[in-house]
């Protein structure tokens, strides 16, 4: 018999729990899109730097920003429990937001040199370095919190999620309009500030609501947190100072690159080399082609990711350099396109639900090979409405801001199709005692396809903007280039993805 939540916990038919969650990761989400768009146009713009030296920034701190919940969630299952992970890591964001709102002394050009405040940006390092370590603690649990607030067969989990969810998105698009706005209208600090401001609410709300969690969010063993460990304080103090200590550790990756490309090419490696050996060696011939087609199905979400995470590199310069931004005769700021796609999410997610289950009750619901297959279809479409505008500007040189949003629009398709699935995936693929592990390798293409968005971003590199005017007409020539490759490159795996559809179906075993 089914065990729900009782009445006087509920509110609007869900546990109370759920709108505290909704609320936190709403501010949390909001600091988080609050800065992404805005990152690498503030070192460009501000601190001069050139294109692939903001691109390397950007690309080492969104990897460990995706890579470091996987740590997070371990710990807080294994330790801390959700309340004190979340609280750790809000705390953390909360500083470096604010930290980032100190922007120091504009950089200039003296000469052929670059003048910069490198106190500033030293700041601006350990700032990151704060926010990535924050984002580690708190992402993964707020999401779990969620999860235990229904039984297991709780008919409302489904709907619970989607409201959630909607939280997540609704964070992001009014985060992309007010900090774009603030951020690029006001100076760079207003925006950044706002979006700590935002996570310092999402705190607040979090530890006033703790009543309404059922203790779902309390240490599976407090006893163990108070153990003596090996550096004299007790458990619970040795992972915030050793989280404390790692600072130093991310606040250098974040300014070299090339090492977090080193980190993840050797974890990809061992993931890889461990994987074959496990599907070689410890799987019968149903668990060895659905783990064969889970790594195929994550292989692909590496090129969508790395297609679709062009908006806070690539597209977000396109916006900022060759973009008529004017829609219904308002100026968008750069940034503030960012915000097309939270709003295609919040107007198309229950479309797109109810399409999947119409076509599911007449039998004709895409697999979910085919679903990953249409959702890299649509990413590289969307760089082919960029390719369409860039060969129709308007009388001033500049493309239309509409093929921006047309772009915005097939990116988010195609993550309707891909995104929902894919964690389901994993867990209805995995072998049942590796599921971690696979959800593990899930999150780390995550991380290596931000990295590589990121690379793919500097085909479009224009790497002499602090010093010389940006000619309009070169840099849509570059962004083309890019486009071009990107449309190609998309369409072709997605095709590819479509025609072995049948056969990873056939691996899956039954599995939809």
């Amino acid at each position: 018999m089914t065990t729900v939540s009782q009445p006087s916990t509920d509110f609007m038919g869900h546990p109370k729990g759920l709108y505290i969650c909704f609320a936190t990761e709403f501010w949390e989400r909001f600091s988080f899109y609050g800065m992404k768009y805005l990152l690498l146009l503030y070192l460009t713009k501000y601190h001069l730097f050139t294109d692939s030296m903001g691109l390397d920034v950007l690309a080492s701190y969104a990897a460990m920003v995706y890579a470091m919940p996987v740590v997070g969630g371990l710990l807080a299952d294994r330790y801390l429990g959700m309340r004190k992970s979340v609280t750790f890591g809000g705390c953390l964001l909360v500083l470096g937001h604010l930290g980032m709102a100190y922007e120091g002394q504009q950089a200039f050009v003296q000469g052929e040199t670059v003048v910069r405040d490198y106190a500033a940006l030293d700041v601006f390092y350990l700032s990151l370095s704060l926010i990535i370590i924050g984002v580690g603690f708190l992402k993964p649990n707020i999401s779990t919190i969620v999860g235990k607030l229904y039984e297991e067969n709780d008919p409302r989990r489904d709907s619970g999620f989607t409201i959630f969810y909607m939280g997540i998105n609704m964070g992001a698009l009014f985060a992309t309009l007010l900090c774009g706005y603030l951020g690029e209208t006001y100076g760079w600090g207003y925006g950044f500030g706002a979006a700590g401001i935002g996570m310092a609410f999402g705190l607040l709300v979090f530890q006033a609501g703790q009543n309404y969690l059922q203790g779902h969010a309390e240490p599976h063993d407090p006893a163990l947190l108070k153990q003596p460990s090996l550096i004299g304080v007790n458990k619970e103090w040795a992972i915030y100072l050793a989280a404390i200590a790692s600072v130093a550790l991310i606040w250098n990756m974040v300014q070299h690159s090339h090492r977090v490309e080193w980190l993840l090419n050797g974890l990809s490696l061992a993931v890889i080399s461990w994987l074959i050996f496990f599907v070689l060696k410890k799987c019968d011939a149903v668990e060895r082609g659905r783990l064969i087609v889970m790594m195929v199905l994550i292989f692909s979400t590496v090129v969508f990711w790395a297609l679709f995470e062009q908006s806070a590199a690539s597209m977000t310069l396109f916006a900022d350099r060759v973009t008529d931004r004017a829609l219904f005769g308002v100026d968008l700021s750069a940034s503030q396109y960012g915000s097309f796609n939270a709003a295609f999410i919040i107007l198309l997610a229950p479309l797109f639900a109810s399409a999947w289950i119409v076509l599911g009750r007449r039998g004709w619901e895409p697999s979910t090979p085919v679903k990953f297959g249409l959702g890299i279809i649509f990413a590289g479409l969307g760089f082919g409405a960029l390719m369409i505008g860039a060969a129709n500007t308007n009388e001033t040189g500049l493309v239309i801001g509409w093929w921006l949003v047309l772009a915005y629009l097939l990116h988010t398709m195609g993550e309707l199709c891909l995104s929902p699935v894919g964690l389901s995936a994993v867990t209805k693929l995995s072998v049942p005692r590796i599921v971690g592990l696979m959800m593990g390798t899930w999150f780390l293409a995550t991380a290596y396809s931000e990295f590589v968005a990121a690379q793919l971003s500097k085909i479009a590199a224009i790497d002499n903007a602090a010093t010389e005017t940006i000619d309009t007409a070169t840099a849509l020539a570059s962004y083309n280039e890019l486009f071009t490759f990107l449309f190609y490159i998309g369409c072709g795996v997605g095709v590819f993805m479509l025609l072995i559809s049948p056969i990873l179906r056939k691996h899956m075993h039954g599995i939809h």
